[in-house]
């Protein structure tokens, strides 16, 4: 049995197939948080596969540039597949809580549903205003509750049959609270502390649609899911099923994330 939630290879390979339009459709709220503007330098750590980052070049125009960093050389692969060709952003395999930049190097930095997953989120925030310049803003977006996620609860029905993952589900909901995450920022040094909490309803065709992802190992989820015995698989199917109240047509999933940003 698995003691760790999957973030591998195949994982960075499956995430853009089975999470993209998701994640896609909270950027412009990460961004607007984070204040970024035409001509600005913007790090974007813990890229994944460069979904913020290439949203940043969107906003911040040719006198602009983008830097998109994260600690897996296989995500920053995928995200140099999709930035690759683009003359204003670099890429770079980084520690979140151990940059390499010199201080008051970026005006923006952003953060799409990472920071949950730093050992230490106060000591990534420190670096993330270390890096700033001042006046510039940090952003970071997060999970908020099980119920209220698209693909991160399957790793909680997993982890109810394997229970050495359930440290590892619960972190993906571990900075949710409004008042932690105020608390982090602040604790950061961080000022101008705003809290923001945006939710969409996701439809689809079917349950089936929806799960299809998942049981081709997509993302971690999907990667930890194909991981395990045949009945297992089959009782979280039927567990997430239930839990989005299947009736076999089409489904809706209300998605939540949380938005903190801070002014160096």
């Amino acid at each position: 049995m698995p003691e760790e939630l999957t973030y591998k290879d195949q994982a960075a390979a499956g995430y853009d197939r089975a999470f993209a339009r998701v994640t896609t459709h909270f950027m412009p709220f990460l961004l607007r948080a984070a204040h970024v503007a035409p001509g600005m330098h913007v790090l974007d750590i813990a890229t994944g596969t460069g979904l913020a980052a290439e949203a940043a070049l969107g906003v911040i125009g040719a006198a602009g540039h983008v830097t998109a960093a994260d600690l897996s050389p296989a995500m920053v692969e995928k995200a140099r597949q999709r930035l690759g060709n683009v003359k204003n952003v670099s890429l770079a395999v980084e520690d979140g809580q151990a940059l390499s930049y010199p201080d008051e190097s970026f005006d923006a930095v952003v953060c799409s549903l990472g920071l949950m997953f730093f050992p230490d989120p106060l000591r990534g925030l420190a670096e993330f205003r270390r890096v700033l310049r001042p006046g510039g803003r940090a952003a970071v977006s997060v999970n908020t509750v099980p119920e209220r996620s698209y693909n991160t609860r399957i790793n909680l029905a997993i982890a109810r049959h394997v229970p050495s993952l359930m440290e590892a589900a619960n972190r993906v909901f571990s900075l949710g609270n409004e008042m932690k995450l105020r608390s982090l920022f602040e604790g950061a040094g961080f000022r101008d502390v705003e809290i923001a909490t945006e939710t969409h309803r996701f439809a689809l065709p079917s349950f089936a649609t929806y799960f299809e992802s998942i049981e081709q190992g997509g993302g971690a989820p999907g990667q930890t899911f194909v991981s395990l015995p045949e009945e297992v698989r089959f009782a979280v199917r039927e567990e997430v099923r239930r839990d989005l109240g299947d009736t076999g047509g089409p489904i809706d999933i209300e998605v939540e994330y949380r938005l903190a940003s801070g002014r160096r």
